[in-house]
């Protein structure tokens, strides 16, 4: 048998066949089966032909810093590591392989952008230009790279194929301060002689519409290209062999209009008009970076499952899975016949497709109709049709024939395409609603997850930090997230406004930090949406090690904190002006005087008359006029609280020191408002109990009466939540918690409104924005695809499963598996792929026995808590313990 050795090296950079990084590389690895810790480790590299080779004392093994000068552009490099504990030496691990990418300054090539007059920019619509070069090879290479990026999105032909799997290159981002490169692994694919080369360029993200409305991004107003062709020799030389430059040419292409949100149009009959020259460095454009989230790929394909003649020539299409995504239609017809394809996530009664609970109404203007449709024209060769220049929400897709012609369902199938993330964790369990619920929140989150996380994937597909602060804790249980998130951090910081205020949501296409919007910079600067910024980074620590995230935010986490501060100081909600003309002492740390989103998406009223009432749209100024401290204090407690600890991590003693007092006295101000003598909240809702009891704003002696006062809420509404957007994913971990599990399973499993199962009854695939998504007569309101009330799924990991991470431990280096049994489940299963290795976890109930199993991996420890209340810590392998299966308590 072999020695044991680390496994699992990563460079925290994009995966696929060529991984590509900047200069400055963390490395990490898994210690050796059994291990639990190391005491230090031995890296060896070879950088090019350069040998290297250090030895460090350390117990780190996660997000190591690269220990030897920056390598340079275009290097290849191989890594390994051995181990060390006491003086036991590991094995090597074997070799891992990255590349860095064309470095910011080692790029030469011209900007190069289509001629366009002010009138074609300023048109609705854009079409997709082709930039075309070529380079003629006379001797042969080794290796060949291409690196490009673009001000739009792009794809690159080389002699007539497409290169790479990325969709929708370059990504998403704050194009005024960050833009990535891409680099793809070319050699295969060149001939000696003469090359073609074709940059296919649209608007995307940079120029393309955004938002509810539809309105231009405000990143520039030319799109533009940047590539290089870079070919190795025998010796190892590198040469740049083609750039785009003056010689590069531009004319539009088949795809005569293409936009991310509204679709496609491509006419294979089309004129191509004579190329002409490009313009060139017409553009200013940040440095390139290479990201650390993996890239938009197609990620797997969906068969109808349905198909509904609506009228000759015309039927609706159901793929089963509301997904993010596009249709591949295959059979186009004789030349000159058109194909529409319209998307969308409901049907009418007929089956017929509908979309008008996706329009957009903005104050003062006429209704925006929602539109996701593509078209092609057949020119009577080409065999199929994908669009590449945007992308769609969708269930349905209505197809038309202009011919009248009947279009068999097997020619159309959806492309799922998102963000390649990783998966890292499966759930099942004897409840099929309860599995199914799991499936579904899954779905929704990949279906937002496209380069960065969005609201959704249709009316808005807007980055809203209070959705993702929401689900992050959620999301590092289904996916690596790590890079994934880093990178939309990073457009966090870029959007982030002199006032340290962070915006709604990132990357901003408004670009307000540029382009001042009195009405949107009033409703700029929420807790709860903010507080993503300190948020975020602290649970991708808490998860991954990653301490990297913590240092790359904390500029902009202390300017977020320093302006909530400054807001709760200096401003006071009128209510509290009334009470007092004169702040009392507490309320310079009481956050109530500025505009908060608050609690939103709360389930709504029932009038009399049994229909649906929603609170801010029939009084919307009361709404926004409202008293929102208890939440904005709170918020700014658990922001303060969690900086002291990301400054103890980071070496800021004397930081640390200062927040955590601040918190103190922060805390101490939420309860002297907010808290009386009984653990009553002075606000009274579902919400504001599980906000103070999930953030430790209760002092111990009151949490069994504040928990009370929950379950007492809860039992009112018939075991219904009244939770809003930013407390329901916390309000059934508190609830068992504090003893009160069998009031957590009564939520979890109702199934009329307001519930997660009624959503599931109704026919949902992916988690709703309204939980009356749709109604009792099929009308559908709002997105159907919005992930964030998906995130009670933790909750059936992290208690159902019983699988959490120890208080105080990172990266998962010990761990707890105490299942909370309840609603009936006789098993559950699911397994959890940390940074220490998968996790596994089984449990049944079978004659009066409870059975658990349990596989822990190298690297961590766990604690296992039985049902009877005995545990035992175990360190690495497979544990399997019984104990008497506890009696079902009844729903009081």
């Amino acid at each position: 048998m072999s020695e044991p050795a680390p496994t699992y090296l990563r460079t925290h950079s994009a995966e696929g066949s060529l991984v590509v990084c900047g200069d400055r590389p963390h490395l990490s690895w898994r210690l050796p089966d059994r291990w639990t810790e190391q005491d230090g480790h031995v890296l060896q590299a070879r950088v090019d032909d350069t040998d290297l080779q250090v030895d460090v004392t350390s117990p780190d093994h996660l997000f190591v810093p690269w220990p030897w000068p920056p390598p340079p552009s275009r290097a290849t490099v191989s890594w390994r590591v051995r181990v060390r504990r006491g003086a036991e030496l590991s094995a090597w691990s074997r070799p891992a392989r990255f590349e860095v990418g064309l470095l910011a300054p080692d790029w030469t090539a011209a900007w190069i952008s289509p001629p366009e007059t002010d009138v074609d920019r300023e048109q609705a619509n854009h079409p997709a230009y082709s930039l075309q070069g070529a380079v003629f090879l006379d001797r042969p290479w080794t290796k060949a790279r291409l690196y490009a990026t673009a001000l739009g999105v792009y794809e690159v032909i080389l002699n007539g194929h497409r290169v790479g799997d990325t969709e929708l290159a370059p990504g998403s981002t704050s194009y005024s301060d960050t833009l990535y490169a891409q680099a793809e692994d070319v050699t295969e694919a060149l001939r000696e002689g003469r090359n073609e080369i074709e940059i296919v360029l649209s608007d995307g993200w940079y120029r393309g519409k955004a938002g509810a409305w539809r309105r231009p991004a405000r990143w520039g107003t030319r799109t533009a290209a940047r590539l290089e062709l870079h070919l190795q020799d025998a010796d190892g030389t590198w040469t740049m062999v083609c750039g785009t430059d003056r010689g590069w040419t531009s004319r539009p292409g088949a795809v005569v209009r293409a936009d991310l949100m509204d679709g496609q149009t491509t006419d294979l009959t089309a004129p191509r008009p004579e190329p002409v020259p490009v313009e060139v460095d017409a553009v200013d454009a940040p440095p390139v970076d290479y990201s650390p989230a993996p890239p938009v790929r197609r990620i797997g394909l969906l068969e109808p499952v349905g198909v509904t003649r609506i009228a000759p020539g015309s039927c609706v299409v159901d793929f089963g899975q509301n997904a993010s995504g596009r249709v591949r239609l295959t059979h186009l017809g004789p030349a000159g016949t058109r194909t529409t394809l319209d998307h969308g996530e409901h049907v009418d009664g007929d089956g017929d497709l509908t979309t008008g609970h996706l329009d957009s109404a903005r104050p003062g203007e006429e209704p925006r109709a929602f539109v996701q449709r593509d078209e092609v024209v057949s020119d009577g060769t080409t065999g199929s049709f994908t669009p590449r220049h945007t992308i769609h929400g969708f269930r349905y897709a209505k197809v038309h024939r202009d011919d009248g012609t009947e279009l068999d369902a097997s020619a159309l199938s959806l492309e799922v395409v998102h963000s390649d993330l990783r998966p890292t964790a499966t759930f099942t369990c004897s409840d099929p609603g309860l599995t199914r619920l799991y499936d579904v929140a899954r779905w929704s989150f990949r279906g937002n997850a496209v380069d960065v996380p969005t609201d959704c994937p249709t009316r808005e597909r807007l980055g809203w930090t209070g959705d993702y602060q929401v689900f992050v804790s959620t999301a590092v249980r289904m996916f690596d997230v790590d890079g994934f998130s880093r990178k939309w951090l990073r457009s966090v910081r870029d959007d982030q406004l002199p006032d340290g205020r962070i915006v709604n949501s990132s990357p901003d296409a408004n670009h307000l930090k540029n382009h001042p919007d009195p009405t949107v910079e009033h409703i700029t600067g929420s807790a709860g949406w903010g507080d993503a910024i300190v948020h975020v980074p602290w649970v991708l620590y808490e998860t991954y090690g990653d301490h990297v995230a913590l240092a790359e935010n904390w500029d902009a986490m202390v300017a977020w904190v320093n302006f909530a501060l400054g807001a709760a100081g200096s401003a006071r909600h009128a209510s509290r002006v009334e009470r007092s003309a004169e702040p009392l002492p507490h309320e310079r740390y009481v956050w109530d005087g500025t505009f908060h989103w608050g609690e939103w998406c709360e389930p709504k009223k029932r009038a009399a008359d049994g229909s649906l009432i929603d609170p801010v749209a029939r009084d919307p100024m009361g709404w926004f006029m409202a008293d929102k401290g208890e939440i904005g204090t709170a918020y700014l407690y658990r922001s303060v609280r969690t900086l002291s600890s990301i400054a103890a991590v980071l070496g800021k003693g004397e930081d640390a020191l200062r927040y955590g007092e601040l918190s103190e006295h922060i805390r101490t101000a939420w309860r002297t408002e907010f808290l009386d003598a009984e653990g009553r909240t002075a606000v009274g809702t579902q919400a504001s109990y599980v906000r103070a009891l999930a953030f430790d704003l209760v002092p111990a002696r009151l949490r069994a009466a504040a928990a009370h006062h929950l379950v007492t809420l809860v039992r009112e509404a018939d075991h219904h939540l009244d939770t809003g957007f930013l407390s329901t994913a916390d309000l059934l971990p508190v609830l068992a918690d504090t003893g009160h599990a069998d009031i957590a399973y009564a939520v979890l499993t109702r199934r009329t409104q307001p519930s997660w199962l009624g959503m599931l009854d109704r026919g949902a695939t992916t988690v709703w924005e309204d939980w009356d998504g749709v109604d009792e007569n099929g009308q559908a309101t709002a997105s159907l695809n919005h992930y964030s009330k998906g995130a009670v799924v933790r909750f059936l990991h992290s208690h159902l499963l019983g699988l959490r991470q120890a208080p105080g431990s990172t990266a998962w280096q010990s761990f707890l598996v105490a299942p909370v049994l309840g609603a009936d489940v006789t098993w559950a299963s699911g397994t959890f792929e940390g940074p220490q290795g998968t996790i596994a976890v089984d449990w049944s109930v079978e004659d009066g026995t409870f059975r658990l199993d349990v596989e822990v991996p190298s690297g961590s420890a766990a604690t296992v808590v039985l049902p009877d209340g005995s545990s035992r810590d175990v360190g690495p392998g497979r544990v399997r313990a019984t104990c008497p299966a506890p009696t079902p308590v009844p729903v009081a």
